[in-house]
């Protein structure tokens, strides 16, 4: 479908691209990566035809399209969100002039014979199956779908563009390249501004769609869920993998071992090569093996390794200052900008360790209930309760609101250091990559993801116990996600994190709490488990709404309309079933034992007449190993159902 052959893009006298060449075919999925500054969007643009290349072509097919989605784009603000989006249909609704234009033509001809109506019949026949092809029928409804899909209202769709901020219009743009229904798709970020619902939405409907799919993104859940072949961008050459990302990260390890032991082999070579010429030169015994070692060395291919970026993020956050056991008690909070009504009845308890994930549709309430948690905007009703000596640290997703562009990097964090601290400001400024002259720069200068590791530096120039952080990973890359997610997870006090990256939250959040239409739900279990039970709910909801008493009774389990079991499928579902019920009787019979002690302790704490301090660190040990067993249980329960039910 599109070929790259013998591409070459040179600036000056340095080389991007040498002479790279690759294929993609009708319905791939493909992963672009490489380093920061590899030419990963340089190539979405020179196959979109927006930059030309110093040499070689990109070929396409003659009824290949594209559709590119460029990290920034022009949005355009003079009609409402469905009119806006209905420009996608651009071409249909010409096609449909057309169609009323050519049929009532034919209805007013009489020269059925002629070579003229026979064309004008072809003409029709042509434009009618276009007009099908690209979703005319169905356009109303493929609107409505994709603008849902996106985390759109209903009672958006009359809004004017304008209202909505710049993330939401990107959606729009989104929207309509996704209704243009192009050959293949260039993404660059997509996953920019959409919430975690809206992900799986986006990575559904490219897992389905009939066309190709070359993306560039650093969420590792997105790409691991989309592509199935991964292209590597390495000193101007690329190395193409048939797996999705995560194999391709092992295979990558295996191939740069191979090309380091062939590199240090050929330098072993080089080098005692050049020792022979240098020490036998002038002698004229050894003449000709002199030459024949420089013409050996002139003709050997040079083997290249990309240097490993070893710089990292050294974050470690400070240890917690110690606080009470619970860190914040929401009562009845809820949240409304004049009529608009965010959220409300928010109730619930935030203990100490917890590590909490906000979720939910970008304008739920999410980033206002953060504000709230920290003091910064008032709720308009109930109350938000701080525990004994909770401090807390916030990191802000507008991080150009907080920053003055004008102050340089070391005066970012020397305007608000305090103390012993201030010492200390460039060996912190080094652990967030910030060495040398980079402290001298200007705020306004840097990179979206340098603010972030600069605003991350002066959130941890001073001990917290509470961490509200939201959307931290914005801008980052892989490997300082990676890095950050290590240091939350040691963190040894309270966390809440807004995100809408999945791979990022599993594995550091123990609960979850959703805002969705108007209200907050707790979910204790991390973000997977959440994920899971939210699909079995939307099922269920739909079941619901589309089920009637009288079907109900008579409509019969997926399995069941599919024919019986095979004697080994019920055979190896008996077999999971009877391991996950053990697995519940186990800690079952965990948690009775826990609680037998905790009785025992009850009961000596009622006629204890001294206090012993290790009876009661013992005590609440065993409050906390409950709590956890708790969370297990209702984790292995629901996966029983789930086995049950199948």
């Amino acid at each position: 479908m599109i070929s790259i052959d013998n591409l070459s893009v040179s600036f000056g006298g340095w080389t991007l691209f040498d002479s790279i060449s690759f294929l993609i075919n009708p319905k791939e999925r493909v992963g672009l990566v490489g380093r920061n500054g590899a030419g990963k969007t340089t190539i979405l643009k020179l196959i979109a035809g927006l930059e030309q290349p110093t040499s070689g072509a990109v070929t396409r097919n003659a009824d290949c399209t594209i559709g590119y989605l460029p990290q920034q784009m022009v949005v355009h603000d003079t009609t409402t969100l469905i009119e806006e989006t209905a420009k996608a249909f651009d071409v249909v609704l010409s096609l449909e002039a057309e169609i009323e234009r050519l049929t009532a033509e034919v209805a007013t001809r009489t020269d059925y014979e002629s070579e003229e109506y026979e064309k004008l019949l072809h003409n029709l026949n042509e434009a009618t199956d276009r007009y099908h092809i690209l979703g005319g029928d169905t356009r109303d409804a493929d609107i409505e779908k994709t603008l849902l899909g996106l985390g759109f209202r209903r009672d958006e769709f009359s809004k004017p563009t304008s209202t909505f901020s710049g993330g939401w219009r990107m959606r729009i743009e989104l929207a309509k390249l996704l209704l243009r229904r192009p050959s293949i798709f260039l993404l660059d970020e997509p996953t920019n501004h959409l919430d975690i619902e809206s992900i799986q939405w986006l990575e559904q409907y490219l897992k389905n769609y009939n066309g190709a799919v070359l993306l560039i993104s650093h969420d590792r859940a997105f790409l691991d869920n989309v592509t199935t072949r991964t292209i590597e961008l390495s000193l101007g050459k690329i190395y193409d993998y048939k797996v999705p990302y995560s194999q391709f990260v092992t295979l990558r390890a295996e191939r740069r071992a191979q090309q380091l032991a062939a590199y240090q082999n050929q330098q072993r070579l080089i080098e005692k090569s050049e020792e022979f010429i240098e020490k036998f030169r002038y002698k004229p015994t050894k003449s000709n093996q002199v030459q024949s070692r420089i013409k050996q060395l002139d003709k050997l291919e040079r083997i290249e390794v990309e240097e490993e970026d070893l710089a990292t993020m050294n974050i470690k956050f400070p240890p917690a200052p110690r606080s009470g056991q619970i860190v914040a008690q929401v009562k009845g909070v809820g949240k409304a900008f004049g009529s608009h009504r965010v959220f409300s009845d928010a109730e619930f308890t935030i203990h100490k360790g917890d590590k909490i994930a906000l979720v939910g549709r970008n304008g739920e309430g999410k980033t206002t209930f953060a504000r709230i948690l920290i003091g910064q905007t008032e709720p308009t009703e109930g109350s938000v309760t701080l525990g004994a000596n909770v401090s807390i640290g916030y990191y802000a997703q507008n991080q150009d609101d907080l920053m003055d562009g004008e102050f340089t990097v070391y005066d970012t964090l020397d305007r608000v250091a305090v103390g012993d601290i201030r010492t200390r400001l460039r060996d912190i400024l080094g652990a967030f990559l910030f060495r040398g002259e980079d402290v001298d720069k200007k705020v306004k200068v840097l990179s979206g993801g340098e603010r972030s590791r600069l605003a991350m530096a002066r959130m941890m120039l001073e001990p917290h116990n509470l961490l509200v952080l939201d959307e931290p990973t914005n801008h980052m890359d892989m490997r300082s996600k990676d890095i950050l997610k290590e240091a939350i997870r040691k963190f040894d006090g309270t966390v809440v994190v807004v995100s809408h990256d999945r791979e990022f939250l599993d594995g550091i959040v123990d609960k979850v709490y959703e805002f969705r239409d108007g209200g907050v739900r707790e979910y204790l279990g991390g973000i997977y488990y959440f994920l899971e039970k939210r699909k079995i709910e939307d099922i269920r909801e739909i079941e619901r709404k589309t089920v009637t008493p009288k079907q109900s009774s008579a409509t019969s389990t997926p399995t069941q309309s599919q024919g019986k079991l095979s004697y080994e499928q019920k055979k190896e579902q008996e077999k999971l079933i009877r391991k996950h019920r053990k697995a519940v009787e186990t800690i079952e019979a965990q948690t009775a034992e826990v609680e037998a002690q905790i009785a025992q302790y009850d009961s000596k704490f009622a006629t204890a007449t001294d206090y012993n301090a290790d009876d009661y660190k013992a005590y609440d040990a065993l409050k906390q190993q409950l709590d956890h067993l708790m969370h297990e249980w209702e984790k292995a329960v629901y996966e029983l159902e789930l086995v049950e039910g199948e």
